[in-house]
């Protein structure tokens, strides 16, 4: 399949504007306006961008903690995730449920830090789809982590005996919290082992907008049309720390070495430079779109601080 020049602007688009939010939420962070734990999915944009991208507006999708990324490309509002990182009344959530609670269900999209909590919810929301027999599907993005837990190998076991449509998407950036994958998992590469299960899986460059959202057009049309699961490795890396701002390189388990490594992969960048060397895109246009962004953010973060608190009596609705 070929990309149009617009396509591929449109992709640049919407990755860069996931990173300028995260990054710009990552600045004001040390003034302590925002008092919920973030997790930045900074330097993973290509994944949430590729995927979603290939998404109708009535699929569903189920992230974790690290859930920015995909609130933002499944076309959450930018002034309720600030309000919601604030704590304010007019968040996503009402000010009660903070970024890694982070849903729009407006949008279809959901939030969880529990790990794999999601996974057996994405299973059933796509199986109640196709019993009501609709074409809609769920996506279920989970770390590397995630796949050790029991209800992983269950979800995938259900979805096969079922014939769900159900997209499994691993965000592989070879960390659990601050535990190398090499110390978790035996030295096998991750779809590899998942596709021994009985289901396709592929293992694809998650840093590479381009690749994430070819590859992932095809995977989707497969999963509707034959209503079958699937699952996708995506290689990728955080540039922050676990959870914060920082870089986190006081810390024995990963080097500067390797966030050099990973940095020169950086997705955001890779695809601007490839644009600007085919003469897609002129730098002007770039900075244009920067300026944009940050515009669009900067309005979410006013509207958030003049947004008011919660009452008190509000903190305990819709809690069980």
């Amino acid at each position: 399949m070929k990309l149009t020049d617009k396509k591929k602007k449109d992709l640049l688009y919407k990755t860069l504007r996931i990173r300028i939010i995260e990054e710009m939420i990552a600045d004001i962070y040390p003034q302590r306006e925002i008092r919920t734990p973030v997790h930045f999915s900074i330097g993973q944009e290509a994944v949430s961008v590729g995927v979603c991208e290939n998404l109708t507006a009535n699929d569903l999708v189920f992230a974790s903690h690290r859930s920015h990324g995909a609130y933002i490309a499944k076309g959450g509002d930018i002034k309720a995730m600030f309000a919601e990182l604030f704590g304010k009344v007019t968040g996503a959530c009402k000010g009660i449920a903070g970024s890694a609670h982070l849903s729009c269900p407006q949008k279809n999209m959901y939030s969880a830090p529990i790990l794999g909590s999601l996974i057996p919810v994405a299973v059933g929301s796509a199986y109640a789809a196709k019993m009501d027999g609709k074409k809609d599907i769920a996506v279920s993005f989970c770390g590397d982590s995630a796949i050790e837990e029991g209800v992983f190998a269950e979800s995938i076991n259900f979805s096969l005996l079922k014939k769900i449509p159900v997209l499994f998407v691993c965000e592989n950036n070879f960390f659990s919290s601050h535990t190398p994958l090499y110390l978790r998992q035996p030295d096998t590469e991750i779809f590899k082992r998942i596709k021994g299960m009985g289901i396709e899986a592929i293992r694809i460059d998650g840093n590479d907008v381009l690749e994430v959202y070819q590859k992932l057009k095809s995977i989707i049309f497969k999963i509707r049309k034959e209503q079958k699961p699937f699952f996708v490795e995506c290689l990728t890396y955080r540039f922050k720390e676990h959870v914060g701002p920082s870089l986190d390189l006081d810390n024995p388990y990963r080097s500067e070495k390797e966030l050099k490594k990973w940095l020169k992969k950086c997705p955001v960048k890779r695809l601007s430079n490839l644009l600007i060397e085919k003469k897609i895109i002129k730098d002007i246009e770039l900075t244009q779109m920067i300026s944009k962004i940050k515009k669009e953010v900067t309005d979410a973060i006013s509207f958030a601080k003049r947004s008011p608190w919660p009452k008190n009596k509000e903190m305990l609705n819709n809690v069980y």
